[in-house]
């Protein structure tokens, strides 16, 4: 394919890209396909001669789209946002056309200098201490990881490595492995999985601890648990705290927990994957009230940020912690620079890593602080909107504080009927919701996903959400009245019906 195939090429899909973008909302969010439904289309091998582009893209929309579920609709509200904005992809077409692989600062100068650049502009943005900052006179700094499941991981082998050091200083006579196998990190249980198998990778044991009635890990239980564990001659270690649960949206208590890990020298990271992106809001900030405590942060811009997948922001405020744990040199890679700009292969497991600062700086350019701000406010709207409606309606509950884009509700009595509503909503395939869990109920969470979502886009998710209710509901009340033999059913189903009415007025009410 020559540079003018290519720009047809290109056009088309841009093309594609930008109808697909346009008839989401006409898109079931959720595909009607089963396992192995692909195999059965495609080929069982490669083709052996070149097809032409345009039959390739055909079969995008042929043989791909059935089965993909679409977390840009606007009636996607399940797990958190996945980032995405015109500019982060043109951006990334951009930096796969470079295509360097940035392991140090040689190997592209720009990859490197940039995301130096765009970590310490976001982190300004954040309002971050001037200590997680790249400085000339400063060891913190930040980086683009690939997800908060790395961050969390690096920073749990880091943190290893620092109290092998610190112990082994104190006792010189005790053996690393001897040492290693006493270490214990700390955890909420409401953290989200990838905290958990950070600890099984790292051969440490990770202890989920409870939490409060909001959901919040507090310092008392942390200090517990830990002097516990020390009563055992076990060693504290690595704790992580989370501000914006998965489930719920919950946030640990950073000023508490930071006070304890920084009176027995522990390594304390933060996940702040979703709801990290809103300190970019002043009015937010309160929400991170500890950071001063704080080892490492980590922001998902992939997620609440415009930002395309793959990039998870990281800052640390000792980078020699992680140099000392992954700087592994060899004469292939050595240059003249070295000591003078990160290499940030010693920041990260791997030893390649790709140009994902150039997406985060046409986002933060063509968006702006204020354009950023400004998304964000409105989502949380957006959220507390959705909250409006179901408060109207007096058969469910709100179980958890509406903060930013989450709202955690459920039908009142059983789970059962939680259950069923999502089961029903799946089946639908029309707007999309996953379950939580709070305090043994069993919530419906709902998100506000999509940079295309409005309010009507809100409107019509609650629509199908109090329809698929009322069927619940009158289905139920017909297996109990045949259960306890009662005659007429009439007067129920009308008082049923009559909520949903009533539904109905409070929402027209509300708009």
């Amino acid at each position: 394919m020559d540079t003018s195939e290519f720009i047809q090429f290109a056009k088309a899909t841009i093309d594609y890209v930008a109808d697909y973008t346009d008839t989401l909302r006409s898109r079931n969010v959720l595909p009607d396909v089963e396992p192995g439904y692909l195999s059965k289309l495609l080929p069982k091998e490669a083709p052996q001669k070149s097809e032409k582009w345009q039959e390739v893209l055909k079969d995008v929309e042929k043989y791909i789209m059935p089965g993909v579920t679409h977390w840009n609709s606007p009636y996607f509200h399940a797990y958190f946002p996945t980032g995405n904005s015109f500019p982060s992809l043109v951006a990334d077409i951009v930096s796969s056309a470079i295509g360097c692989i940035g392991f140090s600062w040689i190997a592209s100068p720009a990859c490197t200098e940039l995301e130096v650049i765009t970590c310490n502009w976001f982190g300004q943005m954040l309002g971050l201490p001037s200590e997680f900052l790249h400085s000339s006179n400063g060891t913190g700094g930040g980086i683009i990881q690939g997800s908060a499941s790395e961050c969390t991981f690096i920073c749990l082998l880091a943190a290893k490595e620092r109290t092998v050091r610190r112990v082994k200083q104190l006792h010189p006579e005790l053996d690393e492995d001897h040492i290693k196998a006493k270490l214990v990190a700390y955890t909420s249980n409401q953290s989200n999985s990838s905290v958990e198998k950070a600890g099984i990778l790292g051969s440490m044991p990770m202890r989920l601890l409870p939490v409060d009635d909001k959901c919040s890990l507090r310092g008392e239980i942390l200090k517990k648990a830990m002097q516990d564990d020390m009563e055992k001659g076990l060693i504290p270690c690595y704790v992580v705290a989370t501000l914006g649960t998965t489930s719920t949206c919950a946030f640990d208590n950073i000023d508490e927990i930071g006070q304890i890990c920084k009176e027995y020298d522990i390594w304390l990271h933060i996940d702040a994957a979703y709801a990290g992106a809103a300190f970019i809001c002043p009015e937010f900030r309160y929400l991170m009230s500890g950071i001063q405590y704080v080892d490492s942060f980590n922001v998902n811009v992939h997620k609440w940020l415009l930002t395309n997948f793959d990039a998870s922001v990281m800052w640390v405020k000792d980078s020699k912690s992680l140099v000392e744990t992954f700087s592994v040199n060899r004469i292939y890679l050595s240059h003249d620079k070295e000591g003078l700009i990160p290499d940030y292969r010693n920041w990260q497991i791997p030893l390649g890593r790709r140009f994902r600062s150039l997406k985060l700086w046409f986002v933060m350019r063509i968006y702006g602080v204020q354009g950023l701000q400004e998304y964000i406010r409105n989502d949380v709207k957006l959220a507390h909107l959705f909250e409006t409606y179901v408060r109207s309606d007096d058969r469910f509950e709100i179980t958890t504080e509406v903060i930013l884009g989450l709202v955690c509700f459920r039908i009142k009595g059983d789970n059962n009927l939680t259950k069923e509503l999502l089961n029903r909503l799946q089946a639908r395939k029309k707007v999309y919701l996953i379950a939580g869990m709070y305090h043994h109920k069993l919530v419906a969470r709902f998100v506000v996903c999509s940079r295309l979502c409005r309010e009507e886009d809100i409107a019509i998710s609650w629509n199908e959400i109090r329809s698929q209710t009322t069927e619940i509901l009158q289905t139920k009340f017909n297996k109990e009245s045949i259960k306890n033999g009662i005659k007429s059913t009439d007067d129920m189903a009308a008082r049923i019906e009559s909520l949903n009415l009533e539904s109905k007025k409070n929402m027209q009410k509300i708009s």
